[in-house]
């Protein structure tokens, strides 16, 4: 399978469930850990891919499709914006801010591993 559509589609596929069934087993009542959690693996992931030189097609399958499908910075924006209005004016930017610093993080880590 060469077509770059199918590649990002099928990866796409596989991104969208890993991050449903990230959310269906990591609950986070006052912080949305799940969303926090597909970020920083998704990102980390994305940078190995990266950095580690693999073929064009790989990159499509899991760089574009899988991780862009499995992370999310709509619902983190989404959340962030929800913790405020609950009054939660902290812990969103606690979020926000670790959301930012972790998942760069992890890709810089991610960088080193490979590099």
């Amino acid at each position: 399978m060469s077509d770059p559509v199918l590649l990002v589609g099928f990866g796409g596929a596989i991104g969208a469930l890993g991050r449903y069934t990230v959310t269906t087993l990591v609950e986070g009542e006052r912080f949305p850990l799940s969303t926090f959690l597909v970020n920083v693996l998704g990102s980390f992931l994305l940078g190995l891919v990266l950095f580690a030189d693999v073929a064009e097609s790989i990159q499509l399958f899991v760089g574009v499709g899988a991780c862009g499908a499995f992370t999310t910075f709509s619902t983190f924006s989404v959340d962030t914006v929800r913790l405020v209005e609950e009054g939660h004016v902290r812990t969103a930017t606690i979020y926000a801010l670790g959301n930012v610093l972790v998942s760069v993080t992890a890709i810089g880590i991610a960088w080193v591993l490979v590099a």
